[in-house]
């Protein structure tokens, strides 16, 4: 048997000084999209590409032995490195980080923001540093565009909230004032009628079936009203109300609630009063609905200018994909309240069992003395 005849498979052509490994690194400069430029230890722009110069409104040639002050403006008052020019926290040299927020400078002196990063390597002993920069005026103009759409938004929501809450007050006081008052006199007249002698015994025994159903509407109303608007808010104020949302809690959903508070620390205006009562009573609605908890703690109380509210229940606890679902209304609701006046809310349920919210509500400006 003949041996296996080994072929080697050769290049028909062999890379001259400028192939595979040699390839001109300034061909990739040059057509590169995002600016660059390769800066000295003194700040003296060594080399810059296509990029930067369209990007500055100049040339090439006019930017290659500037210093990186024509273009870019330092991050502190002493520039001395090109690490100046960029926030402090950057890393150290030979870590590249991106991102950073500085301010360009045009040629014809406009200014305009950017955001690029920068790196370095040892050259002969030398740091040499490269600048990578991108124009980030497109982007903020989007962002300021949202962050206005973002407010109106909010603005909107307050305002939708401020008429609902007007809306719900108004159907409240109708409920209990016309047709609170209508049953009340129904209920009278039922009385009357048990006085009446001589009454057939199926007679009595429909005014007594009349007046219980009287009755569990009358109840019936109340509870509505007090859902729309608790008379105990107005009357009484948010310490009072939170007591009868507690009971009223309790008694319908049989899970035990305990309120920590202290009245005169409650003594807010009816904005603030609102807000606060519809935080948590939306707070223990989900908690009816969905933890299945046994015990829930409500706990209120002011530190300085600030209000701080925690609700928390020993049931099966929020999962963190349910937090921000577009049908979580109740949390969404809970959400704006908060951020309406300029607080902070957190949802938490990292501390098994149960969930926790914590509320931090500026209220300096609500205390009423």
């Amino acid at each position: 048997m003949k041996p296996q005849r080994t072929m080697r498979l050769r290049h028909n052509r062999r890379p001259g000084r400028r192939g595979y490994a040699g390839f001109d690194s300034r061909r990739i400069l040059h057509s590169a999209s995002d600016a660059i430029l390769s800066v000295d230890r003194d700040t003296a722009i060594l080399l810059a590409n296509p990029a930067a110069a369209r990007m500055f409104n100049t040339s090439v040639a006019s930017m290659q032995g500037s210093p990186l002050a024509r273009f870019i403006e330092p991050s502190g008052p002493a520039a001395s490195t090109p690490l100046d020019y960029f926030p402090a926290s950057m890393g150290r040299a030979g870590r590249r980080a991106s991102d950073y927020a500085v301010t360009g400078i045009r040629s014809d002196g406009t200014l305009f923001p950017i955001e690029g990063s920068i790196s370095s390597v040892d050259h002969g002993g030398w740091p040499i540093y490269t600048v990578i920069l991108r124009d980030a005026s497109a982007r903020l103009l989007v962002d300021q565009k949202l962050a206005r759409s973002h407010d109106q938004l909010r603005q909107l929501s307050s305002a939708l909230q401020s008429i609902r809450e007007e809306e719900r007050t108004h159907i409240a006081r109708e409920l209990h004032d016309d047709l609170g008052q209508l049953l009340a006199s129904l209920g009278m007249d039922l009385t009357l009628l048990t006085r009446i002698d001589h009454l057939p015994e199926a007679s009595v025994r429909l005014i007594g079936t009349m007046e219980t159903n009287l009755l569990t509407a009358i109840a019936s109303l109340r509870r509505i009203a007090t859902n729309l608007r608790p008379r105990a808010l107005d009357e009484g104020g948010l310490y009072f109300a939170l007591q009868g949302l507690r009971d009223e809690f309790t008694e319908r959903h049989g899970i035990a609630c305990t309120l920590l508070a202290d009245e005169a620390e409650l003594r807010l205006d009816d904005a603030a009063s609102t807000a606060i009562f519809r935080i948590v009573q939306e707070a223990l609605t989900n908690i009816a609905r969905h933890a299945g908890a046994q015990q829930v703690y409500l706990n209120l109380f002011r530190l300085d200018g600030t209000l701080l509210v925690t609700i928390q229940d020993d049931g099966r606890g929020i999962l963190a994909q349910d937090m921000d679902k577009a049908e979580s209304l109740g949390l969404i609701g809970m959400r704006e309240r908060v951020w309406a006046m300029d607080g902070d809310i957190t949802i938490a349920a990292d501390e098994p069992p149960g969930t926790r919210i914590d509320v931090v509500l500026p209220i300096t400006g609500h205390v009423v003395q």
